[in-house]
């Protein structure tokens, strides 16, 4: 493992961590907690935006898009989409169904965040 993919992680485990610590102001715990039960997810680097957490497979702007992203559905359950394609994966009862949806989804050859963008993937 280089240096880099050392920092990378390290970058990503300290993400997480912060993102653990939320509060239901920001996003749903049980979200977040249902990312990080996945092991490939928690390689991702996660931001929270509008109480929806994104998992990227870079950390820096802009990212791909291209990683399943967990949308509540009003009146209940989830709806899976991915942003580059605009594909919907999937729309299951329960965050765990939905998270392993975006785990399953993951693309091609998708390994630990990098540090960088798009660009550098």
């Amino acid at each position: 493992m280089s240096q880099e993919a050392g920092t990378a992680a390290e970058v990503v485990a300290a993400r997480w961590q912060s993102v653990l610590s939320y509060d239901d102001e920001r996003i749903h715990p049980a979200k977040v907690r249902a990312a990080y039960a996945q092991p490939r997810l928690r390689e991702l680097y996660p931001v929270v935006s509008h109480g929806t957490l994104y998992l990227n497979r870079c950390t820096g702007f802009p990212a791909p898009g291209d990683v399943g992203t967990v949308y509540s559905v009003v009146g209940g359950g989830f709806r899976v989409i991915r942003h580059s394609d605009g594909v919907v994966l999937g729309e299951p009862d329960t965050v765990e169904e939905s998270f392993e949806i975006v785990a399953a989804n993951l693309p091609e050859g998708c390994g630990p965040a990098i540090i960088g963008t798009a660009d550098d993937l």
